[in-house]
């Protein structure tokens, strides 16, 4: 390792760094602005400005740009020169001349970058006396509020937005001191990773506009390590509360996985948290109130529902459960894929492992189950999303990966971009000099190749885009895979595909759940395995946070819920877990379930159809109020903590199923206490399970708890004065390593376990860097999560035989679709669409089709359409797709109201007449929400 001299102390270095990675990396504090790690340099700031000496001899020296200046052994570099010091102090005073006097109410103020940088350089007295430029916000959508005044042009934004993101509808206008950053007309952000303008931008130009709504400083938040559960990528989050309410979530950086950065979903899908209608007590509907129940006397808080429930105590609750759970013949527990993995395998244990079924839908059952056993046997490499930026070929099967993993297709648009970093080794261009090494390589692109059904957000970045049904998907990846197994195949867009596979050395192969297709995960990893290659990666999206976890805790042998709801009459006791079943059965099946079964106990959290024709049910606990452990599509578990206790009479779904089974003397069940150690028990009971112990430290680790809130919390002794002028002791967390308090080891703590990232000097989420081994690098401590199953030692078999099939042949009636899936961010998801914001950006429910469909049809563009199935009909507005495969319409799956389509159903359709037009609010209209 090159060794340099900052102000004569000599320190190693990493070979091709700049000197301001270098600095920070060795702990120095050097102000910037315009850099940062996951976007590299381009000098626009000045603000790193260090004096480099030719040698020792040398004491004059010049002023370099850190940012710009590589390192190189034996380099000589002053931070504290008085020249150096004085032009960083000049630059920060120049870009306060224009920027506005108004910390004390910006959002951004005590986690913003300008305020630090601007004490670490020492400046204080402000010289300038005339007017300041000013700008017109925008309005930019619900989700992001602009203040264009607090801008200081470090590019940030828009190289994150445009370059990194993809963006294209953000950009820099104008010049000098009048360059403005924004839309060239006003509207909603379009990018699905905008809202991490928040944490990219050093000022507050760009903030949080959820979080304006109930705001409190970031010392005021108390925070948690949580994973975001909007998806099964596993992304690490930071969610803040303060006076019992979910503020906000901000990105906890992980290197393996979201790195820097979250989806619009993550990081403003979780007001469901605050939600009204999140249940406060155990209920029985009137129907299934028993006499002594109805002679219990009323409570102070314990109201009918206007769903016809009464209100009982908790202990009433477990009672009553225990009885029928008992007494019944025939007992069944539904699971749920967003449910922990411990809530699932307690439930698992209570009514054995014959009686219990993992929650997925008849449709996903098969297909998680296949991607599962792959996962566990294929010799590919799974990969982490750092993995996946690393590949120089991609293959994409069926997925609109921006929709249905999005911070993956974030880390796909680093990896097209692999071409590029080739190009610039060969000029001898180090790859944080970003501006050069994007001029350099213009347009040109690592090879992706997208086969899919309807159009992708990708689509912008791929080399080859083909556009097939799901069954032809199928054959076609399949015939790729032949191609590389050395047969020949007469179709030549297979051949040029198995080319660009053969010459990558990464090749990446994804593929996934949202087209409820076994033959298409089966065929991606026969197209991995044929390729012959010892770094080839197989990735496969999933539905949801829990997917591969509630997969991999069910029998196979287990029904299905159709004939669960076939012979649902036999069930005495149905156990359903936080899963609205009504989202995922035909309609006529949930009924014949739900009125069937003798007893229904449902466990959830907020109002649900399936709570609604539940005759009990326990009030569970959101994510920003439990603990668990989460198993992502990649393999790797990682655990969740509660940001806050619950209130009332809410329990966290483990906490409810270990009470049960301990009046219910299940066995091994009787002696837990603590959390751990229902880890612990889930990990002896299956081989497969063993690294759980592994994922988190212990709740009784010798020494300090960490603490959730920051040391300059402020109020605490007052924050219930308004009721009662005597303090409440803090509630005691004896379950996990972390304290409701402001007193701990705040530092030195695994990666696992930081709730946030705060150093002095360092008050902005740039201070993340002072807890990583070197700059953009792991965290200090054990890395988040365990790795469950990575790549076999040799393939035991779990891969699909490759054998030569016929490639299906549409052959549907004139009028006659097959329905595919079309996933929104905004929308698709259960619980993020709850969120008020989300909802907003969601819009209603659609019917996709190409132009050529819909001139055949005789539809526009927000006319309306009759679609016609097996179930009934429904009308939805029409959209039009950039391309859609033959015989195929796409639907918005996962919207309310087109809960009774099914992918692959076929339906007719014609034009709604009565059709009424959504009334169309342009920007401007919203523009005094932007205040």
């Amino acid at each position: 390792m090159p060794t340099i001299f900052v102000d004569d102390q000599p320190i190693e270095v990493k070979e091709g760094d700049n000197v301001l990675a270098a600095f920070l990396s060795a702990g120095l504090d050097l102000p910037y602005f315009c850099w940062h790690p996951a976007m590299g340099s381009i000098g626009s700031c000045r603000q790193c400005a260090v004096l480099q000496y030719q040698n020792e001899v040398d004491e004059r020296g010049k002023i370099v740009m850190g940012c710009m200046t590589p390192v190189a052994d034996g380099a000589r570099f002053s931070l504290s020169a008085d020249k150096a010091s004085e032009f960083r102090g000049a630059i920060v005073e120049s870009l306060m001349l224009n920027h506005p006097h108004d910390c004390p109410v910006c959002a951004e103020g005590g986690e913003c970058h300008l305020q630090d940088m601007t004490v670490m350089v020492g400046h204080r007295d402000r010289r300038y006396k005339g007017r300041k430029n000013t700008h017109r916000n925008q309005y930019l959508g619900p989700l992001i509020h602009h203040e264009m005044n607090r801008c200081i042009t470090c590019y940030r934004c828009v190289r994150y937005y445009r370059d990194y993101a993809g963006g294209t509808d953000l950009s820099a206008q104008a010049s000098h001191n009048h360059t403005y950053f924004g839309r060239h007309v006003e509207g909603v952000l379009e990018s699905e990773f905008s809202g991490n303008l928040v944490e990219v931008c050093p000022t507050g130009v760009f903030t949080d506009k959820t979080f304006l709504k109930h705001y409190s400083r970031k010392w005021d938040l108390q925070s948690a390590p949580s994973i975001c559960n909007g998806c099964a990528v596993g992304c690490n989050i930071s969610p803040g509360e303060r006076y019992g309410t979910l503020k906000r979530v901000h990105n906890r950086y992980n290197n393996e996985v979201n790195s820097y950065f979250l989806c619009d979903r993550g990081r403003f899908g979780s007001g469901y948290v605050n939600s009204e209608k999140r249940l406060d007590y155990a209920g029985m509907s009137d129907a299934g109130i028993n006499d002594a129940t109805k002679k219990m006397e009323s409570n102070e808080g314990y109201e009918a529902s206007e769903t016809s429930f009464t209100a009982i105590h908790q202990t009433q609750a477990i009672d009553k459960a225990s009885q029928w759970i008992s007494e019944a013949k025939k007992v069944v527990a539904i699971g749920s894929p967003r449910a922990s993995l411990e809530a699932n395998f307690l439930l698992r244990e209570m009514v054995g492992a014959d009686n219990f079924h993992s929650g997925l839908s008849d449709a996903e059952r098969p297909v998680v189950a296949a991607i599962s056993k792959i996962l566990q046997t294929s010799s590919c490499i799974n990969p982490s999303i750092k993995q996946m930026e690393s590949a120089d070929a991609i293959l994409i099967l069926g997925e609109d990966i921006t929709q249905t993993a999005p911070r993956i297709a974030l880390g796909l648009r680093q990896a097209v971009r692999n071409k590029a970093l080739q190009l610039a080794d060969e000029a001898r261009l180090f790859h944080w000099q970003d501006a050069a090494v994007r001029n350099l390589a213009q347009d040109q692109r690592s090879p992706m190749v997208i086969i899919s059904a309807s159009e992708s957000r990708l689509d912008d970045v791929a080399s080859n885009i083909l556009t097939l049904g799901p069954d032809d998907i199928a054959s076609f990846s399949e015939d790729i895979a032949l191609a590389l197994g050395g047969q020949t195949v007469a179709d030549d867009r297979v051949n040029t595909i198995a080319e660009v596979l053969k010459a990558a050395k990464n090749p990446l192969i994804i593929s996934g759940s949202s087209m409820l297709h076994t033959g298409i995960v089966s065929a991606a990893s026969a197209v991995a395995n044929a390729l012959d290659n010892s770094q080839t990666m197989l990735s496969y999206c999933l539905p949801e946070v829990n997917s591969l976890g509630a997969s991999l805790l069910a029998q196979e042998s287990v029904g299905d819920l159709d004939s669960l709801a076939k012979s649902a009459t036999s069930i005495d006791t149905l156990i359903i877990l936080e899963n609205d079943l009504s989202r995922r059965m035909p309609a006529a099946d949930f009924k014949a379930l739900m009125q069937g079964a003798s007893n229904v106990i449902g466990m959830d959290f907020l109002e649900n159809e399936t709570l609604n024709n539940a005759q009990l049910v326990l009030p569970t606990v959101s994510y920003a109020e439990a603990q668990g452990t989460v198993i992502s599509s990649e393999g790797r578990a990682q655990r969740y903590y509660p940001v806050f206790e619950p209130v009332r009479e809410r329990l966290p779904s483990w906490q409810w199923l270990l009470t049960l089974s301990q009046i219910l003397e299940i066995t091994g069940l009787k002696e837990i206490e603590y959390f751990d150690q229902v880890v612990a028990l889930c990990a002896n009971s299956s081989e497969l399970f063993a690294g759980l112990v592994d994922v988190a430290e212990s709740n009784r680790a010798s020494g300090l708890k960490i603490p959730r809130q920051t040391h300059r919390y402020s109020g605490r002794t007052a924050m219930r004065a308004n009721v009662s002028v005597h303090e409440p002791q803090q509630p005691i967390d004896t379950q996990s390593p972390l304290s409701y308090t402001m007193e701990g080891a705040s530092f030195n703590q695994d990666a696992s376990l930081q709730p946030f990232f705060w150093s002095p000097g360092w008050n902005s989420n740039q201070s993340v860097q002072k807890f990583q081994h070197e700059v953009d690098g792991p965290l200090r401590g054990e890395p988040s999560g365990v790795r469950l199953f990575d790549r076999a030692a040799n393939n035991t078999g779990g891969d699909a035989p490759l054998t030569e099939t016929q490639k299906s042949e549409q052959s549907l009636e004139p009028n006659n679709w097959q329905l595919v899936a079309v996933h929104c961010l905004h929308g698709s998801e259960e619980l993020s669409v709850l969120s008020e914001e989300v909802a907003e950006l969601s819009g209603d429910a659609f019917i996709a089709l190409d132009k050529a469909t819909a001139d055949q049809l005789e539809v526009l563009a927000g006319d309306g359409l009759i679609i016609a199935n097996s179930t009934g009909e429904l009308s939805l507005e029409v959209k039009i797709a950039a391309r859609m495969a033959a015989n195929c319409v796409g639907f918005s799956a996962g919207f309310k109201q087109a809960l009774s389509l099914r992918q692959g159903d076929h339906v007719t359709l014609k034009k709604d007449d009565s059709w009424l037009r959504a009334v169309q609010i342009i920007a401007s209209d919203r523009s005094a929400q932007n205040v």
